[in-house]
């Protein structure tokens, strides 16, 4: 029987240095001397030996230690030879130990191992860091222009806002925003105001939204990014984020750029200088919860899942919200606004006509397609052929269901006259598809069942698709994502895993596995396979993240490269190369996380049971999650193509009808610049064509 003794009853304070010490380590027994367990002073075993930590013994007399013993073996190895010698322990588990025992040297010589591994410069991926922006100090006028409304048969004027000038050199930290309370967010969780909430792109420029203000960067040629505008401080936290860098024939000329924010049911637009600083152009309300805002053209979209969206024309300046059925999913394809909605119906707008086509005073919403069993539309996701197609445009949309379902439907060139015709039908998952993408390659959905990812292998003839031999499944893999509880992981608007990227290009999903974590895995979103990992520089945890596609330079031989960027807890910025990853994909691990990886990221956090009901139908809001966890199952992949991956889009899509193909047709024709809505998730575009044959092999590794 184990039995506790004090120093006095049982190992002496001073014995001699060559005494042998037993010892029972979580089961195991280990023998040495004294003097090798004492060598350091002021450590664990120095203190027990000396008496002045209690004893626990066992029956034998051994002194009783409940820890690992695989870990003690190379720590009782390092204090005989005073060398390392891991013998496969992991090096965090081996540190913890360490330090448990209080080995002073060991810690160290460990310590040291971990920041060669981890440099603050980052990994050949890494591509930029901006520091925390300063906090601006002066407050926001609540009496500036509300609602540009026509007045007198003239455009609204434009007020300036308090701005700060460019900031080129070294930004101070956010010092004074931590001092400050932020106010309360409407779910009635705690702010955190210099954590990062929400990031998006848009060419070369890219907008960052804190709890209470947002900045902007432009991407100079020679000088790099550098910080062009700051908006004053609002009295309310920033949800929802929206940015738009090219905007032909806007309201102040070819430059236009904008960038809009919103809470609740308030928005707020900025027009911004190229050369630095911007000006308030005015403040709208939905009346309604915006739970997606982004930019078609030069309009500005906000929708709510209660069924009303907002259009704001910067050239007319006027601002319009409609009335449709309740919104369970959008897609914007050139400048029509596709909306799913709960009836199953897919409605569009044509947001370029705004507000011509108006009547009464009512945008025109046209009905394009209802599903034959009348399941909500909770995803969307819409493909045009290129305009280099020899048998004219031809419209593709795939959508999901509520009830799981997976649909594609047609537009046929030669049969304008009537409505897109049902070609093919998935019925693979058993929860509602929070997400669905169509692109050249692949057909890629995400269903609510922890983000339970298929995905199928795309046949075109001539840019059609084909059934010869038709779709065929490629791979099943989940993404595990999991969501804090207290607010403190990010706004969930910020944390979609995607999938970024461009419709004839390879997609990715973005993994970070619990809130807290500083580490990101980018994963084809067509077979679930690891493309790179990138870890914070300075150890803050990211809390939210996207996918850039930037211009290339003027310079000869450039291309567009794509960047991911990662804001952080304390306020910064930081751009990892994902161009440069793609071109060395296949020397990263073949599948998704470990188990070894897996746990180790759980590790990070205390994980607390599911909701215990579920809503039948996803949220519409592009940036947010549908299930507070995404799990991770085997990822059997049939096929590893290497082509572009075309996954679900994390923005759930939409669309509408009438003489919707005739002007998707002429859209292509004219082929004006493709947009997408500036929210995290980037928007695909069409392009290049692919083998119909990719190579085949086997991925039967466990993906989570």
């Amino acid at each position: 029987m184990a039995a506790v003794a004090t120093a006095a009853e049982g190992v002496s304070g001073r014995g001699p240095p060559g005494e042998v010490i037993h010892l029972n380590v979580g089961g195991k027994r280990f023998s040495t001397s004294r003097q090798t367990l004492t060598w350091i002073p002021d450590s664990f075993f120095s203190s027990l030996l000396s008496g002045r930590i209690s004893t626990l013994k066992d029956e034998t007399g051994a002194i009783f230690i409940d820890r690992d013993p695989t870990v003690f073996a190379p720590i009782l190895n390092f204090l005989r030879t005073k060398e390392l010698d891991p013998r496969g322990v992991h090096g965090s588990s081996l540190l913890h130990e360490a330090q448990f025992y209080g080995l002073t040297p060991l810690v160290r010589r460990l310590q040291l191992r971990e920041e060669l591994d981890r440099s603050s410069c980052g990994n050949v991926l890494f591509n930029g860091y901006l520091p925390p922006p300063v906090f601006p100090v002066k407050r926001r006028n609540r009496h500036s222009l509300v609602g540009p409304q026509q007045v007198g048969g003239r455009p609204a004027p434009v007020r300036r806002s308090n701005t700060m000038p460019p900031n080129l050199g070294n930004a101070g930290l956010l010092g004074r925003m931590l001092d400050e309370k932020a106010p309360p967010s409407p779910s009635g969780q705690p702010e955190e105001p210099g954590m990062v909430r929400l990031v998006c792109g848009h060419h070369s420029w890219i907008a960052v939204a804190y709890t209470q203000f947002l900045v902007c960067y432009r991407l100079k040629e020679a000088s790099g990014w550098q910080l062009v505008f700051s908006s004053p401080r609002l009295d309310w936290p920033i949800e929802r984020l929206a940015l738009t860098a090219r905007v032909p024939g806007g309201a102040l000329g070819e430059h236009d750029k904008m960038v809009a924010a919103a809470t609740g049911s308030e928005i707020l637009l900025w027009a911004l200088q190229a050369e630095g600083g911007g000006s308030e152009i005015g403040v709208f309300h939905l009346g309604v919860p915006v739970e997606a805002l982004f930019f078609v053209g030069n309009q500005l979209i906000a929708t709510s899942h209660t069924g009303r969206i907002g259009v704001w024309n910067a050239v007319t300046k006027h601002w319009q919200v409609q009335e449709v059925q309740p919104i369970t999913s959008y897609d914007a394809a050139g400048s029509f606004l596709l909306l799913g909605c709960s009836n199953g119906s897919i409605y569009y707008v044509d947001v370029q006509k705004f507000p011509l086509r108006m009547k009464d005073n009512d945008l025109l919403v046209s009905e394009l397609y209802r599903d034959p069993a009348e399941d909500g539309v909770t995803a969307l996701s819409v493909y045009l052929t290129p305009k280099t197609s020899d048998s004219g445009n031809w419209i593709e949309i795939a959508y999901g269901t509520s009830s799981g379902g997976v649909r594609v439907i047609v537009q046929h060139p030669e049969t304008v006259g009537s409505g897109p015709q049902l070609f093919q039908t998935f019925t693979v998952h058993r929860s509602p598809v929070t997400k669905i993408m169509l692109s050249e390659k692949h057909l890629i959905s995400v269903c609510a069942d922890n983000n339970h990812v298929r995905t199928w292998s795309v046949t075109r003839f001539r840019g059609m698709i084909s059934t010869q031999p038709g779709s065929t499944p490629l791979a099943s893999f989940k993404i595990l994502a999991l969501e804090s509880a207290d607010g403190h992981g990010g706004c969930s608007a910020g944390n979609d895993i995607g999938p970024y990227g461009e419709r004839d290009d390879q997609q990715v999903f973005i993994q970070k596995v619990v809130p807290s974590a500083s580490q990101l895995f980018v994963r084809l979103s067509s077979t679930g396979q690891r493309v790179c990992s990138v870890r914070s520089v300075d150890g803050s945890p990211t809390t939210a993240f996207t996918v850039l596609e930037c211009e290339g330079s003027r310079r000869l031989g450039s291309r567009p490269r794509r960047y991911l960027l990662t804001g952080q807890a304390n306020g910064s910025l930081a751009m990892w190369d994902l161009t440069t990853a793609m071109d060395g994909l296949g020397q990263a691990p073949a599948g998704g996380l470990t188990e070894e990886e897996l746990m180790g990221q759980l590790e990070q956090c205390e994980l607390a049971p599911p909701a215990s009901s579920r809503s039948s139908l996803p949220s519409p809001s592009p940036r947010t999650s549908l299930t507070s966890l995404h799990s991770a199952s085997s990822s059997t992949s049939l096929s590893g193509h290497r082509g572009s991956p075309s996954p679900p889009q994390a923005e759930v899509r939409r669309r509408g009808g009438g003489s919707f193909v005739e002007r998707c047709q002429e859209l292509v024709r004219s082929a004006p610049e493709p947009r997408r809505p500036p929210t995290p998730a980037p928007r695909p575009s069409a392009g290049l064509a692919a083998p119909l044959t990719p190579p085949k092999k086997k991925l039967n590794e466990t993906s989570f």
